[in-house]
């Protein structure tokens, strides 16, 4: 199979779709790789190590996408890419489509086949292509929210981790998945007060196992967030509802129960967002300001830490890039049940029913 890795050109994406190692597997499995020119660059991988590993370069990405079987990217293709996309084309990539109807209606026109990181599913409910990533994201979650909570960023001037006789600062996660838990470790070796909701009470229990005590759990209700956003600092928004839209946890009147200053990070933006004035931010301009509460909504937060991403990420994909190379996508799908939950579109019809809902679509595109 000939695969391609094309240059991310989403706004400050500096990760790749594989790295070095990744491509030397596949052209030991006698496939051809062609990776655009400095795609790799962004993530410290330049294009004589993709060259020693068996690579071939290409000038464009336009070459990339018109050369390959299989596209294997980091992002969502976006309206540039749209018209690059050929029909029967697999494209291995996160995409979100539930967040986005112009991106879904453009790969049901593409007649491409859509395979999302985000929705490969193990056995036991694991979505093993998103959680390298939402470890980043969620412990980059505290990092950015500690620097925004400084007064030059229009924050309380709050300082996680307090000093002595400084009460520390009070973090709220709202999620006790793999976002939350990594999020509420970081807050917590800060010193943090922190307080972790969610519905799933194994998981709140798994929390009060594993975490210090000045981590505590409380049963998300939207009372009980009304309650506890008009104490706490720092919100950190890691709801995840696999595939579907994330629910609106806070809503707009609830921004004037929060202090001046408070901060949120709403990690689940590439799902649509947790708070209902998210909307998504870049890298380059990554907060606003509402009702004097601060906003980081930044779509693709890993890509600002892309060496430690995409070696990350490579991990976790290689083994199913690999089986797709192998085998083709029909074999592979069938014959790994994880990666058949992974396909969202082919061939122009939708086969992932979390997608139509999220539109409220009546057509049946649904196969």
């Amino acid at each position: 199979m000939i695969v391609g890795v094309p240059k991310e050109i989403k706004n400050n994406e500096s990760r790749v779709g594989m790295t070095p190692s990744g491509v030397f597997e596949l052209v030991k499995n006698n496939h051809t790789v062609y990776v655009q020119a400095s795609a790799g660059e962004g993530s410290g991988f330049f294009d004589k190590d993709y060259q020693e590993a068996g690579a071939q370069i290409l000038d464009t990405i336009g070459q990339i996408y018109a050369i390959s079987d299989m596209i294997v990217k980091v992002k969502e293709p976006i309206d540039e890419e749209y018209g690059l996309i050929k029909k029967g084309q697999v494209v291995f990539t996160y995409f979100h489509f539930a967040s986005s109807e112009p991106l879904t209606k453009a790969m049901i026109d593409s007649k491409s086949i859509c395979i999302a990181y985000e929705t490969v599913e193990d056995e036991d409910g694991s979505l093993p292509l998103l959680t390298p990533m939402s470890e980043v994201a969620g412990r980059m979650a505290i990092q950015q929210g500690a620097k925004y909570l400084e007064k030059p960023e229009k924050g309380r001037g709050v300082l996680l981790g307090g000093v002595p006789g400084v009460a520390p600062g009070k973090v709220l996660v709202l999620g006790a998945g793999t976002v939350g838990i990594q999020a509420a470790k970081m807050a917590a070796g800060l010193g943090a007060h922190v307080t972790i909701m969610d519905v799933n009470m194994k998981r709140l229990r798994y929390v009060n196992d594993v975490m210090p005590n000045h981590v505590v759990t409380d049963y998300s209700t939207e009372l009980s967030i009304r309650n506890h956003i008009k104490t706490h600092d720092l919100i950190i928004g890691g709801v995840l509802l696999k595939g579907k839209k994330a629910p609106n946890l806070i809503t707009r009147d609830m921004l004037k129960e929060m202090r001046p200053g408070t901060v949120i990070v709403d990690v689940a933006v590439d799902q649509g967002g947790c708070v209902e004035t998210t909307r998504a931010t870049t890298h380059q301009e990554p907060v606003y300001v509402i009702d004097d509460v601060v906003h980081y909504c930044v779509a693709n937060m890993p890509g600002a830490v892309p060496y430690t991403s995409t070696i990350a990420l490579t991990n976790v994909t290689l083994p199913y890039v690999l089986k797709l190379a192998n085998q083709g996508w029909q074999a592979a799908c069938r014959q790994d049940k994880s990666l058949e939950k992974g396909l969202n579109v082919v061939e122009g019809k939708i086969i992932y029913k979390e997608i139509i809902e999220a539109f409220n679509w009546n057509e049946p595109v649904l196969v």
